[in-house]
């Protein structure tokens, strides 16, 4: 499989992660307003609820996957701030296997956390992509965070990637 294929097949993933994304915040923001959403957001929360730890792990494996096939096989090196999008989102994958296999409530907690942070560098990622002049000069001069290895559809990139998986794995401990 090329790496054009693998760039446009997580693109694809991010598409359909943001437009559920979206349509999560819709029907909660919705659901206050009107007993008919209300009931549409219970049934949501009824059939997602008791597998979020599992879509939430598979998530944050296919992130994972990604972040290795990118690195590993397509060659992208990956700047400091790709390291710490890492950092948050490898363990997830751990975090969300013991929870889901224990069924505890309680790893929702710990994994929105890691999820929040990565978003936070996520977001601020994304913005360095879009506006250079906003660096810091933190990340390195042969790998600089501004550094942009592709833009699928014109606008997901590795740390659009990462911004959605981060944003995925957080609605779905929050439903």
């Amino acid at each position: 499989m090329s790496v054009v294929a693998v760039e446009t097949f997580y693109g694809i993933l991010a598409l359909v992660g943001m437009a559920a994304i979206l349509a999560v915040a819709v029907l909660r923001l919705a659901a206050s307003m009107s007993a008919g959403a209300r009931d549409r957001w219970d049934g949501l929360v009824h059939a997602l609820g008791p597998n979020a730890y599992a879509l939430a792990w598979f998530v944050a494996f296919l992130a994972t996957a990604g972040s290795l096939y990118f690195s590993e096989v397509a060659g992208f090196e990956p700047c400091t701030l790709c390291w710490y999008q890492r950092i948050a989102i490898y363990p997830l994958v751990i975090l969300l296997a013991v929870a889901a296999a224990r069924r505890e409530r309680a790893g929702a907690f710990y994994a929105a956390a890691m999820a929040a942070i990565g978003a936070i560098v996520s977001a601020y990622h994304v913005v360095l992509e879009w506006f250079p002049s906003l660096d810091s000069g933190a990340c390195s001069a042969t790998t600089p965070c501004t550094l942009v290895w592709f833009r699928v559809f014109g606008f997901v990139s590795l740390p659009m990637l990462a911004l959605t998986a981060f944003a995925l794995v957080l609605m779905l401990m929050a439903i």
